[in-house]
């Protein structure tokens, strides 16, 4: 694996990355022989997605249902739509009309055992390690509404553990779309609006992780990053949207940030309080989005540190940023801190800040398709206190 740094000092692009993915999927790309062989490739994993998914409607794999309702939250792409945002937006609301959700989620690169569940709640514990930093985030971010969060990779085993240990009546599975193995009465489909079919076409070649097909199966079609895109290519996702299943609903989200949470002093700062230079650090999928957010509230950004996504910070590299920030403010996400390394204050210097940021369901037929798809209970329910999106993170500020 190949590391390049980009661009030091005052003013400079800085950016640390490993040769991933997409990296390789662009390098191949720029040149002929390459999008054939990508384009070959692509063939034979259409091939496989159209097996797998023709056995199990034939029987031959077997699905499971749990004693709940199954909401499943996904995309027909790779990279960032928002799904963990919507998972916690409808666990917020779930929560706030007293419908005791629960979070079922793989725990991408956690450390745990393939086969091991892994709980999260106010009587259970475990780290971001072994739960996995997204499932972690949205534990702590969740925390005051006391929504727990089960993770291992057999969603069919996670379920029956959230029905058993909390005896959840809604479960929201996260990033499921492709995992049959659980019946679902639910599944929300997202798309980002600026890119909604990843280029157009399967993986390798593209970003797709399914045809455009398969979003017969969705109940409901959200379209995420609304503000980010013009109006006519917020209006030709919509469109396109719609071909692939005229009967789904459609919602338009957006994220929106918050304020700023000084994480060395564990308070929230507003987010017109800073202003000026500052730094971006993220690993996450989509990095562009976290520093557009950045610049639209005023920042210069005069380093932007970059990732792949799920990295495991060391102390070593947050020391790097900090010799090189020169004192600005820097500045990252919930998912990011969570994988900052316990003794973070003596490598960091200076100002460090979690951007918050939650979804927003935009219009009044647009709130009301989500609550339906969410429970039908929802559409009526009028919460009297509800529960907050965020809290501080626990585990290293004060």
């Amino acid at each position: 694996m190949s590391q390049s740094q980009e661009g030091w000092g005052r003013g400079k692009f800085c950016r640390i990355s490993t040769m991933d993915f997409a990296g390789i999927q662009e390098k191949l790309r720029a040149n002929f022989a390459g999008r054939v062989l990508l384009w070959v490739l692509s063939l034979f994993y259409r091939a496989g997605v159209a097996a797998r998914k023709a056995a199990y409607d034939a029987g031959f794999m077997k699905s499971f249902s749990v004693n709940a309702r199954v909401v499943c939250f996904g995309n027909i792409t790779t990279g960032g739509t928002g799904k963990t945002t919507a998972v916690m937006l409808a666990a917020r609301e779930l929560a706030a009309a007293g419908l005791r959700p629960a979070i079922i989620t793989r725990g991408y690169k956690r450390a745990a055992d393939k086969d091991v569940v892994v709980i999260l709640s106010s009587r259970h514990s475990a780290s971001w390690r072994e739960a996995g930093d997204e499932a972690y985030m949205m534990f702590e971010a969740l925390r005051d509404c006391d929504v727990p969060v089960v993770v291992c990779p057999d969603r069919v085993k996670a379920a029956r553990a959230a029905v058993d240990e909390f005896k959840s009546p809604v479960l929201l599975m996260d990033d499921g779309f492709q995992h049959f193995r659980l019946n679902r009465d639910m599944d929300v489909a997202l798309l980002d609006a600026r890119d909604p079919f990843g280029g157009n076409s399967l993986l390798p070649l593209g970003r797709l992780r399914e045809p455009k097909s398969a979003l017969g199966r969705a109940g409901l079609i959200l379209i995420t990053h609304a503000d980010l895109a013009s109006p006519e290519r917020l209006a030709a996702a919509k469109g396109l949207a719609g071909l692939c299943n005229s009967a789904a609903p459609l919602a338009e989200a957006v994220h929106e940030p918050e304020y700023y949470l000084d994480v060395r002093n564990a308070r929230k700062v507003p987010l017109d309080s800073i202003k000026g230079e500052a730094t971006a650090l993220s690993a996450v999928g989509d990095p562009q989005s976290f520093e557009d957010t950045l610049r639209k509230l005023g920042l210069e950004l005069t380093q932007k540190w970059r990732y792949p996504d799920h990295h495991p910070y060391t102390l070593a590299e947050l020391a790097d940023a900090s010799r090189l920030c020169g004192g600005r403010p820097l500045i990252t996400t919930y998912k990011d801190f969570t994988r900052f390394p316990e003794n973070w204050r003596d490598a960091l210097d200076g100002g460090v800040y979690i951007l918050s940021i939650h979804m927003r369901i935009r219009g009044r037929d647009g709130i009301e398709n989500w609550r339906k798809a969410i429970h039908p209970a929802l559409a009526a329910a009028q919460p009297e206190k509800p529960c907050k999106p965020y809290r501080k993170p626990a585990r290293k500020a004060g």
